[in-house]
């Protein structure tokens, strides 16, 4: 006898869902974007309609005269400004300060997270976290203040210890040696605490079970870290670092600008205070927008790139 023939069942498809209107959930959810709306007015001030006022990278722009008033001029500033030897020197400082970024003041918090996870007394935890929060409210200013009175050649108090010891003083805010490493140091004290947060967010989110399992296999805490926790946080990292590497050439304006001095120039001077310098105390408008628009398209092409790539690999994107 023949087998009898399985009965294939048809797949009903599936109908779409008519799109609400936006009002009712505005109406329904009015407390929630009203809570939103001065950071959306913040994005459409100061990030949005600048973008109109791009054009002047493209003209001899003058004030007097206005962007319809004003001479076209092309890319003139643009080939000016690669053309410049200063670009070369502008490139240099700004990529090293962001690599060295990269490498020491990204994976900061991302270990102050694992490290804060691992504390079982949750008296100290909240210490701890509060200390290292701390910083981030403090000003560039305040913080330069405070490496001054540390490091400064005359004043400062490591080299009141080493006087102190009958050794020479060393010269560490003058010294174009020291300056990137004084940089990366001041970013990661000050930011190190802010940034655990977001990684804090994703340790939370791993299910208890996971480590319970861990520990029936025997699996000390470097373990549990190294296959649980590290695994959990690797969307937010892949996230994070699409973001980093998108404000490659946005090293920071205040930082740089209060720790530049005339013996460092040279391996301080990035794009941020070129701008500053050529654009506003100057008053070559379009030469200046021509530098930032350049920035821009670089950090717009890193982004794409990261993500295209983290794509590729399987990992977790932006869009």
């Amino acid at each position: 006898m023949r087998a009898p023939k399985a009965k294939v069942q048809l797949q009903q498809p599936q109908l779409l869902q008519p799109k609400r209107p936006l009002w009712p959930d505005l109406k329904r959810d009015k407390y929630l974007y009203l809570l939103a709306l001065p950071g959306i007015l913040f994005f459409i001030i100061f990030k949005y309609i600048p973008i109109t006022n791009l054009i002047i990278a493209f003209q001899d722009y003058s004030p007097y005269l206005g962007i319809a008033g004003s001479e076209w001029a092309g890319f003139e500033h643009f080939t000016r400004f690669f053309s410049n030897p200063d670009f070369w020197m502008l490139l240099r400082n700004t990529l090293a300060i962001s690599f060295l970024n990269l490498i020491f003041f990204f994976p900061a918090p991302i270990i102050l997270a694992l490290m804060l996870n691992e504390v079982r007394n949750q008296f100290f935890k909240r210490t701890v976290q509060s200390l290292v929060y701390i910083p981030h409210f403090l000003s560039w200013v305040l913080i330069y203040g405070l490496t001054y009175l540390m490091f400064s050649q005359s004043e400062g108090l490591v080299n009141k210890l080493l006087v102190a010891m009958d050794k020479n003083t060393i010269d560490i805010l003058s010294n174009p040696d020291y300056f990137w490493g004084l940089l990366t140091a001041q970013s990661i004290w000050k930011e190190v605490g802010w940034g655990t947060i977001i990684f804090l967010a994703a340790i939370a989110g791993v299910d208890p079970r996971l480590y319970e399992a861990a520990v029936l296999d025997g699996a000390g805490r470097f373990r549990r870290m190294w296959h649980v926790t590290l695994p959990a946080m690797r969307n937010v990292i892949m996230i994070m670092l699409i973001l980093r590497l998108g404000s490659i050439l946005d090293t920071g304006f205040e930082q740089i600008y209060l720790m530049m001095n005339a013996p460092v120039a040279h391996v301080a001077e990035v794009f941020d205070t070129y701008v500053y310098r050529v654009g506003i105390r100057q008053g070559e408008f379009s030469y200046s927008t021509a530098v930032g628009l350049f920035k821009s398209v670089v950090g717009l092409i890193m982004v794409i790139s990261a993500n295209k790539i983290a794509k590729r690999f399987g990992q977790e994107s932006l869009y």
